[in-house]
């Protein structure tokens, strides 16, 4: 599986050079208009040699400060673990370790879980390419498979599997389910994903839901071991209150879908050639 992009910290003249300044300079009649700011540090992306062995790559991972000889057992990833160094911060990153983050779910976790009518995604392919996608059904669509595992539904959707695909080519997934109505609270999920066929899993757990709303049932499910579960907290959370809506599960219809909002039909594109429009 190929290794993401990292970010490497590095302190770059933010200063224009000689060429550039003369050129400011003289195009605005002498007047200088450049900032001689101090020397500040840059984010710059750094592509890590590409492996075909998991075991190759991980010989070529940056070095973790907190695990100089062996892998790391504390949270997270080397690359927090480099900018923690590099800002200061190790000493509030281990207490949330610490007084937060588990390798599985508690009981108050689970039942948050299973309260939660919707929920983030976030899934990245095998060369780290990022995506994000919605997920949400009625309280408890989300399914608690005991500590270690939760499971949660494919419906019929756009047949892009965009979720799907990344998955089946990495299997890391991040889930953040928040409480914007009640507690103001979140919960981060993270683990490995396998996806599995309705029929396949009500085998294995025949206690699945299945009053499915208009009968809009799953396809497919997605079951991710748990690695990581740990709180996001409410100080930038915002309240909302839930109204009442009309759904229109599983249409096929244009505008009912939302149509296209965002003006993107029509544009060009590398990979489709588009048709002049005429009135």
């Amino acid at each position: 599986m190929a290794t993401a992009d990292l970010l490497e910290l590095e302190l770059a003249d933010s200063s224009p050079s000689v060429s550039d300044r003369t050129h400011t300079e003289s195009s605005s009649g002498g007047q200088s208009r450049y900032d001689d700011g101090p020397t500040r540090p840059r984010l710059r992306p750094v592509r890590p040699f590409q492996s075909t062995s998991d075991s190759t790559a991980e010989s070529r991972r940056p070095e973790d400060p907190f695990a100089p000889n062996e892998r790391s057992a504390m949270p997270g990833s080397a690359g927090e673990h480099l900018l923690q160094s590099a800002y200061e911060t190790e000493r509030r990153a281990h207490k949330f370790y610490n007084d937060q983050v588990l390798d599985h779910l508690n009981e108050r976790m689970k039942e948050f879980i299973v309260s939660m009518s919707m929920a983030f995604i976030a899934t990245a392919d095998g060369h780290g390419e990022c995506d994000s996608s919605l997920r949400a059904g009625p309280k408890g669509f989300i399914e608690v498979l005991g500590d270690r595992h939760v499971a949660y539904p494919e419906y019929r959707g756009n047949g892009v599997m965009a979720s799907l695909g990344n998955i089946s080519e990495n299997p890391h997934v991040g889930i953040l389910l928040i409480d914007f109505v009640d507690e103001l609270i979140g919960l981060h999920v993270n683990g490995k994903a396998r996806i599995l066929e309705d029929s396949d899993l009500r085998a294995i757990h025949p206690g699945l839901r299945s009053d499915f709303e208009r009968g809009r049932k799953p396809e497919r499910w997605v079951v991710v071991q748990v690695e990581e579960a740990y709180i996001h907290c409410r100080k930038h959370i915002p309240r909302m209150a839930p109204v009442s809506r009309e759904r229109s599960w599983g249409t096929d219809d244009v505008k009912r879908k939302g149509g296209d909002y965002f003006a993107a039909k029509g544009t060009a594109r590398p990979w489709h050639e588009t048709q002049p429009q005429h009135d």
